[in-house]
């Protein structure tokens, strides 16, 4: 075990960090509050709505150990034994990297950000990147690319802190969007000029790789929880932990320093490589994943999955930034076959470790692709113009809908690289005598999940048909709803994806809902006593539940629903002709003098609430959907008008027979046989005085007079009276409309026989 030299020293600063935080955990527990540890470990402030409980204090255990081993690996300094380099621009380089990694652990809650200091960092970053190219021990080629992509990292870094010390101006909005590839691009050549230098461990390097992924996979704005007040904020939560483990960069940065002036690590053993095949093998390996991107191309189709599945949504919409810009590109290269260029790579080099690691890409795309197939439903999507901004325009949507016929699906590109994995791990696999016991162990156990995953030939998957697809759809011309054109079967896989009584997966396929619906149709026509008994032992599902969901394919199931619905439109047209002949019976109004016009309405009116409503032409300053005049209708309990809206209540639970007449002057008044009788001035009524309930009744007749506007009085006389039917007892309603220009109102009659 190599020993540092301010090993002790780190250990001790790492034992008071963990001493710390368990002090501020042990706080919290007696007081209620998450500043302490939260300040502690995180050095923020705690999240609102999170509560100071024993579990927050678990999630905080792993970030707690990152951050400790991330101490100690940035204090420790370099190996002991090694010799001090002794040139200048060596140790330059070292502590300008021990700077970089302190300047990336300032807290920024503590010490707030501003933009000289975005500056500073980028020209300490620009002096790193010159120092770089001094001092690496690499290929030619490479120390260009690292001066090319740290300078273009470090000149992007301060042309955003300028930006932001000016208040964003326009000319740096275009800059902006470059500034994210400019970090991939210096790291990139920085790991491989690396991995080159025998001075760095290999440990070093991948932390520098551990780096970059933390900061691909890192949001790049600020994400907003819609949450409620009362509600857990869990994406802030995870996000806030992630930053708390992000420390790899300055542990990478303070490593690189450190083997600087350690000794050198023992040159690692030439990698052994298999032997080499005859052409047929190879050439079907890197045939094998150009098979579906040709057609893929041949459809027009660059991109390999699009924007289809869970995994491209999230990378979208939750994370953002580097990596849906690097999924996007890695969307992109396996479409136009770059898989194929990695296997040519391990069928040339034929070493262990590329030849596994080409296999285990490849499988990972497959299940990636596969992944992506399974999970994709077409109610996921929101506007295409606003999901789809960095795909080309028109690929992935027509006319306003999201559109993914346009290649062949991902699934052929993933049995092509499950195919092309198996070729290589076939070809190149090691010799028995060099295969380690637990290799073969988690090969066969690998192999067996796989084949009691894989399913039966007579269980092939067919079409599946989601819940979103039964549903009512919008007609991009009329922009109105529009029942899908269904067969009987697609009827019943609709009604069992949307029925509770079954429970079946999402993916389940449409025949293995049919067939179960089938042999269920048998059970219910048999209707044999013991199979019923059994079914609902074994599925929990009774005989009486079954008929509706059934009806669409089973003739038994759909007789005795039919029965039922034949019963229940006879029961609602006894109904039905029991109001019309409650209203029949109801006495004609005689009107004192001669009406201009004159109706009875033949059918009984229904209101969903007690209210029907005209409208006019209502004063610009008036909501007719406030409550003001429902309020005046009720004070009086019958009705009430202001200029352009009429309001007449009765009661919502009974028929309404209805007369409606018009007169050219005032008619007498008339109170006997009304239990409640008003008159209210109506102006602005327009050319029509339509009485109705808004919420879907039947139009009464119009009471205006042909060719005169208003202003109006209405006159409402409301009656109950007993009936033998069904209904027990009705409502009548006489409406008057005359000429007048009074706007007050008066109450002729009102008794206790109300509701």
């Amino acid at each position: 075990m190599r020993r540092h030299r301010l090993g002790t020293i780190a250990t001790f600063v790492v034992a008071l960090y963990v001493i710390a935080a368990i002090a501020a955990g042990v706080v919290t527990l007696v007081t209620g509050k998450l500043d302490a540890v939260w300040w502690a470990v995180l050095r923020e402030p705690p999240l609102d709505r999170l509560p100071a409980t024993w579990w927050v204090l678990l999630l905080l255990l792993p970030v707690v150990a990152v951050q400790g081993w991330a101490y100690r690996q940035i204090l420790r300094g370099p190996a002991r034994g090694g010799p001090q380099p002794r040139e200048r621009r060596v140790t330059l380089l070292r502590w300008t990297l021990y700077l970089n990694a302190a300047w990336s652990m300032l807290p920024y809650s503590v010490i707030p950000w501003t933009w000289w200091q975005g500056v500073l960092g980028s020209l300490l970053q620009l002096a790193t990147v010159v120092l770089y190219f001094t001092v690496l021990r690499c290929s030619r080629w490479l120390r260009p690319a690292v001066l090319a992509g740290g300078s273009l990292c470090a000149l992007a870094g301060l042309a955003e802190s300028v930006a932001d010390g000016l208040g964003h101006p326009a000319w740096s909005l275009p800059v902006m969007r470059w500034t994210q590839l400019s970090w991939p691009a210096w790291m990139l050549p920085v790991l491989l000029a690396q991995a080159r230098d025998p001075r760095f461990s290999r440990a070093t390097v991948w932390l520098g790789v551990l780096s970059v992924t933390t900061s691909l996979v890192h949001p790049s704005v600020i994400m907003t929880s819609w949450t409620s007040d009362d509600e857990l904020p869990v994406e802030e939560l995870i996000w806030t932990l992630f930053r708390g483990v992000s420390v790899f960069g300055p542990v990478w940065q303070a490593r690189s320093a450190h083997d600087l002036a350690s000794p050198p690590p023992a040159p690692a053993p030439r990698p052994a490589r298999a032997p080499a095949r005859r052409w047929p093998l190879p050439a079907l390996a890197v045939v094998l994943p150009l098979l579906p991107v040709v057609a893929n191309l041949a459809r027009g189709m660059p991109f390999w999955h699009g924007p289809r599945g869970v995994i491209e949504r999230f990378l979208r919409d939750d994370v953002g930034g580097y990596l849906a810009m690097a999924w996007l590109a890695l969307d992109l290269l396996v479409g136009i076959g770059a898989p194929a260029l990695l296997v040519l790579a391990a069928v040339l080099r034929r070493t262990r470790r590329l030849i596994r690691g080409t296999a285990l890409s490849l499988v990972l795309a497959a299940a990636v692709g596969a992944a992506g197939v399974l999970t994709t439903t077409p109610g996921d999507w929101g506007f295409p113009g606003d999901d789809l901004t960095s795909y080309p325009d028109g690929l992935f949507a027509d006319n306003g809908e999201i559109v993914l016929t346009g290649g062949i699906s991902p699934l052929w590109f993933s049995g092509a690289f499950l195919a092309c994995a198996l070729v290589l791990l076939m070809g190149y696999a090691a010799p028995p005598a060099q295969r380690l016991r637990h290799h073969v162990l988690v090969t066969a156990t690998a192999s067996a999940v796989l084949l009691a995953l894989l399913p039966a030939a007579d269980h092939a998957r067919g079409p599946v048909t989601a819940a979103a697809d039964c549903e009512p759809r919008t007609n991009p011309d009329t922009y109105a709803y529009e029942e899908p054109d269904l067969t009987s079967e697609q009827r019943f896989v609709c009604g069992v994806r949307k029925n509770t009584v079954f429970r079946y997966a999402a993916t389940t396929p449409d025949q293995v809902i049919l067939a179960h619906g089938r042999r269920l149709c048998g059970v219910y026509t048999r209707n044999d006593a013991q199979e019923v008994a059994r079914l609902h032992a074994a599925q929990g599902l009774r005989r009486d539940d079954l008929a509706h969901p059934l009806a669409a394919i089973c003739p038994g199931a759909a007789a005795v629903v039919q029965a039922e619905t034949d019963a229940q439109n006879r029961e609602f047209e006894e109904w039905d002709a029991d109001a019309r002949r409650m209203c029949a019976a109801t006495p004609r109004h005689r009107p004192l003098i001669e009406p201009a016009r004159a109706t009875r309405v033949e059918e009984p009116q229904w209101t969903d609430y007690g209210v029907m409503e005209a409208y006019g032409t209502p004063e610009d300053d008036y909501d007719p959907g406030g409550m003001e005049l429902l309020d005046e209708a009720q004070r009086n309990g019958l009705v009430a008008a202001r200029p352009g809206h009429l309001l007449v209540l009765t009661h919502s639970d009974f028929d309404v027979c209805v007369t409606m007449e018009t007169y050219t002057r005032r008619p007498p008044v008339e109170t006997r046989g009304w239990d409640h009788v008003v008159e209210v001035g109506y102006r602005d009524a327009g050319d029509s005085i339509v009485i109705q309930d808004q919420a879907g009744g039947q139009e009464l007749p119009d009471l205006a007079l042909d060719g005169y506007r208003g202003p109006y009085r209405i006159r409402v006389h409301h009656a109950w009276f007993p009936w033998k039917g069904e209904r027990e007892r009705g409502q009548r309603l006489l409406i008057m409309a005359f000429p007048g220009k009074s706007d007050r109102t008066v109450t002729y009659r009102k008794t206790d026989r109300g509701w």
